[in-house]
């Protein structure tokens, strides 16, 4: 698997959204109940911008990698890309299997692809992840 290009998105606002706070006894989650609603308003056209930068158009992605956030963010994922679920099954059964594990989950996902769908020589791919403050990480990739 090769890296094509890599862009990353830091939504304004929305460091109360999606983070961690530090506390005496850990780390506790900061979720908040905006987040599908960000993400179906917006990774549409930042997919859409990044791929445009490699000639490229969402009916171009052969494969999907995403970060399983959650069901409501895999909902949202799948309408704001415009994708049935098929095209994310392997997000939505690591998410069954290992939850959520924050935007490094992405990497269960990526293994699970190479493993279970290893996607053709010379196909490109999008691989998403999503983290705190809320920025979206996007990453083209071609299969070797």
């Amino acid at each position: 698997m090769a890296v094509l290009g890599t862009r990353s998105r830091l939504y304004p606002d929305s460091a109360r959204l999606m983070g961690w706070d530090v506390r005496e006894t850990g780390l506790r989650i900061v979720l908040g109940a905006d987040v599908p609603d960000l993400v179906e308003a917006n990774v549409r056209a930042d997919v859409d911008e990044f791929l445009a930068g490699h000639e490229m158009v969402r009916g171009d992605v052969a494969f999907w990698v995403a970060h399983p956030g959650g069901p409501k963010v895999l909902e949202a994922l799948q309408s704001s890309l415009d994708v049935d679920r098929e095209a994310l099954r392997l997000t939505w059964n690591s998410l069954e299997r290992v939850g959520n594990l924050s935007s490094a989950s992405v990497l269960h996902v990526l293994a699970d692809t190479l493993r279970e769908r290893p996607p053709a020589a010379g196909s490109r791919g999008v691989l998403l992840a999503m983290g705190p403050g809320f920025c979206l990480e996007c990453v083209l990739l071609e299969a070797r």
